[in-house]
């Protein structure tokens, strides 16, 4: 019986498209360790050719798809419900809302809330601008705020479209560009673009862990009284990749009981730092006026290029954040949408912002304007011991040090970032599974031995990178680079959605039912 079993899964696998994207992440992680001068040199010549030349072009998408987003939630598009006919939402708001927040974001919200404002501090860009008051509060509400959730929000309706109305039964990118390419989906386009997506999937989750785990050992080896090692880092990573994969393993249940748990964690951990930490009012004032200054300017800063590139702050800042989301595109979008089963287009991309940036905000006004107050009224200099150390993990694990209790705050940080990771990569590890099927029903969920092995998968890679840094920023700016494809295809997705939608719409508003309309191909429905 077993063997049965294992026989139809593996009939059903999508195996090339799961080999090449792992065998080409291989093969530069391969290169990244035994040729590292001449693989940076080579892959950082592209990356800055797409930052400079093509600039423009990760802006413009970024702006247009928060536009795009607006459009469709107040549009004859936005009462379209992501299901059949009057069907309910499936999940409660409070679950639907904390399995989207922490599916999109990992443990670096917690790591930028609290030392984003120290890079901007010390970029030039903040003196042509103002003052570090006014900015440095400002800018993290930007680059984590609107735009990138648009990225989400956008392609979660599209897919869930595809899922819950269409009746889709390939979970994939290519899939949701059918109603716009047709048969080329099942040749050469569509297998490109679905293994463009994989490998983008793979080089954004090897890389997240670079930003945030780093902190979570130097908490450990703070507490411990101990140095800090790769060690500490790989136990670190192999205790999330077993809290996530036994939840992942439990399928959607699993994945919402953690998600709730970490909204606990870190909702938990924001209330004590404004209450007890001693800058409540700066903490709210500062926010306030950041919003203020956020809604004043958004326009002007979404479409800052720097042309005479007096400091590049565009190009290293703005850019390298819009093309990290696209990364992500790969896999959040697809849980969203997977969620959403009976919400409408307008509910779920308001409710979207609501949810995200509502936690998002939280999160940088209450731990970046409490290490803002602290350098603003000398009780630390933060910017001083970050330039004398050049170490942000050392001086975050200084500035939680000036909380009451600071050993406490610093296990429930560290809990709260493994929380963090383990519910984002709960969503990963399910789309990926989800993904390597030839076809799969909206309603089935992948069989337990494909999501174990992505579970373990997608932590193999960044236990490998550890033990070389220059690779792991390789691979990030490899992530990066598989942005620009992502960018084009995230384009074809929207196009695909309109022409569907609109045949949709049509026919429901001329009165023809939709389960008499022509389904576009095979794969649309039984």
């Amino acid at each position: 019986m077993k063997e049965n079993i294992k026989t139809t899964i593996k009939k059903e696998l999508d195996w090339v498209t799961m080999a090449i994207p792992f065998l080409i992440i291989l093969l530069l992680c391969i290169s990244f360790i035994f040729l590292p001068d001449s693989s940076k040199h080579i892959i950082e010549s592209i990356r800055t050719f797409l930052g400079e030349e093509l600039g423009t072009y990760y802006l413009a998408v970024g702006l247009g798809a928060f536009i795009l987003s607006l459009f469709l939630a107040f549009s004859r598009y936005g009462k379209i419900r992501l299901g059949k006919g009057s069907e309910k939402p499936q999940y409660s708001n409070f679950a639907w809302g904390s399995m989207m927040f922490t599916s999109g974001l990992a443990a670096d919200i917690l790591f930028y809330s609290l030392c984003e404002w120290i890079l901007y501090a010390q970029d030039p860009h903040m003196a042509e601008m103002g003052s570090i008051q006014q900015w440095s509060g400002t800018y993290p509400l930007f680059h984590w705020g609107p735009i990138p959730w648009s990225f989400y929000l956008i392609l979660a309706v599209s897919f869930g479209f595809m899922l819950h109305v269409r009746g889709c039964h390939k979970q994939k990118f290519s899939e949701a560009c059918r109603p716009l390419l047709g048969s080329r989906t099942d040749k050469a386009p569509g297998k490109i673009i679905d293994l463009i997506a994989v490998f983008a999937l793979l080089a954004g989750t090897a890389t997240t862990f670079s930003l945030a785990t780093p902190l979570m050992s130097q908490i450990a080896a703070d507490l411990l009284g101990i140095d800090n090692s790769k060690w500490i880092t790989i136990l670190i990573l192999v205790i999330t990749c077993i809290v996530y994969t036994f939840c992942v393993v439990r399928g959607m249940h699993g994945i919402m009981k953690l998600a709730a748990s970490c909204v606990y964690l870190f909702f938990g951990l924001l209330a004590y730092v404004l209450i007890f930490g001693g800058e409540t009012r700066y903490i709210i004032e500062t926010g306030f006026s950041s919003i203020g200054n956020l809604i004043q300017n958004f326009v002007s800063l979404s479409t800052f290029t720097d042309p005479q590139r007096t400091t590049s702050f565009p190009q290293n800042w703005t850019i390298f954040y819009w093309a990290y989301w696209m990364v992500w595109c790969v896999a959040a979008p697809f849980f969203i949408g997977n969620i959403s089963k009976g919400r409408t287009v307008k509910q779920t991309i308001l409710g979207g912002y609501i949810f995200g940036l509502g936690g998002t905000f939280t999160s940088f006004i209450i731990l970046g304007n409490y290490s803002l107050g602290l350098q603003v009224f000398g009780k630390l200099d933060v910017i001083g011991l970050y330039t004398a150390t050049g170490n942000l993990y050392t001086t975050i694990i200084a500035i939680v040090r000036t909380l009451p209790l600071a050993p406490l705050v610093l296990i429930l940080l560290a809990l709260t970032m493994i929380a963090f990771y383990a519910t984002s990569f709960d969503a990963i590890a399910l789309v990926a599974s989800s993904y390597s099927y030839k076809e799969l029903p909206p309603d089935a969920q992948p069989d337990k031995h494909v999501k174990l092995f992505w579970a373990i998968l997608l932590m193999l890679f960044p236990i490998a990178l550890i033990f070389s840094e220059n690779s792991m920023a390789n691979l990030q700016t490899v992530s990066i680079i598989a942005a620009f494809p992502i960018g084009i295809i995230i384009l074809l997705i929207l196009f695909s959605f309109f022409k569907d939608a609109k045949e949709y719409l049509d026919h429901s508003e001329g009165g023809e039912p939709d389960e008499n309309k022509k389904k576009p191909e095979k794969t649309r429905a039984n």
